[in-house]
């Protein structure tokens, strides 16, 4: 019998890949990069086999949609910011039948979700920077869920989080679940950028309070007021990819009747205009 045994809300700006690069930003984003490494040792130490990971940057409008091939690899420049992410390579395994089992299981439950096995599907950065430095301490199969849901609710993203759950408890995989996205995400717009240092700055003291606020509801594991409010703070804090990922994660975990105390294993921080972290959720 399968099971998830480590999940993580995760961080995935592209000035993670540029901190291991000479310029301006290197070695600024140490702190992230070392969370990465701790998750994923952690995952190493439970015996995970495989990450499934909810992709924020993997945009969708119809259905649900899991990239469940056998093998990813290639070069990947990212189209949003080509001069941050390029020429990156990878090469990961993936697990096809837990993609399509978490698929299957998904539609019985009334949300309508494809997995697909295409080459010419690319993973996106939301899946490829976490994997960029996890993969140093441990390698781990592959499966990526898109989680930038445009015309989606948080009802569906939480039933497809409970079908990844009954998908790896079906299997014998162990799995580490990753929501991958920060917490607010208004990005500092492109004429005040360079005049506020973008690169390290949030472009909304408001969003930092609530970011810290909601910090400190996980930290206590007050989960369930979390999501009463989970709705209003993607859309009035700009959560990215509306936070799908994050509602997923919690569909997976229990939704409202899950109350561990998560782990901040790396300090927030702001990253062009956006609120940042990793964060570990332990699994009951």
């Amino acid at each position: 019998m399968g099971e998830i045994v480590l999940a993580a809300k995760m961080t995935h700006v592209p000035t993670l890949i540029m901190s291991e690069q000479e310029g301006p930003v290197k070695g600024r984003r140490q702190p992230a990069i070392d969370g990465h490494c701790e998750i994923a040792r952690r995952a190493r130490a439970l015996g995970v086999d495989t990450v499934v990971i909810c992709d924020t940057h993997w945009v969708v409008n119809a259905g649900f949609h899991i990239n469940a091939n056998n093998r990813f690899q290639g070069l990947f420049t990212s189209n949003e910011f080509p001069q941050f992410i390029q020429n990156l390579p990878y090469a990961y395994q993936g697990n096809p039948e837990l993609g399509d089992a978490i698929a299957a299981a998904a539609s019985d439950l009334g949300v309508h979700t494809l997995a697909h096995h295409l080459d010419s599907l690319e993973l996106e950065y939301g899946t490829l920077v976490p994997m960029r430095f996890m993969s140093r301490e441990h390698e781990m199969k592959v499966v990526s869920v898109a989680a930038w849901c445009t015309v989606h609710d948080h009802d569906e993203s939480r039933i497809v989080g409970q079908a990844i759950r009954a998908a790896v408890e079906a299997s014998d995989s162990k799995v580490l679940l990753v929501a991958s996205g920060s917490l607010s995400h208004k990005i500092w717009a492109n004429r005040d950028y360079a005049a506020n240092n973008g690169t390290f700055t949030i472009s909304s003291e408001f969003n930092r309070q609530m970011d810290l606020h909601v910090l400190d509801m996980w930290q206590r594991g007050d989960h369930a007021t979390f999501l009463k409010m989970l709705g209003e703070y993607a859309e009035k804090c700009c959560g990215e990819g509306s936070m799908h990922d994050t509602a997923m994660l919690y569909g997976a975990l229990g939704w409202d009747a899950y109350d561990a105390k998560c782990e901040v294993v790396t300090e927030y921080f702001p990253s062009s205009g956006t609120g940042q972290t990793n964060v570990v959720f332990p699994v009951q």
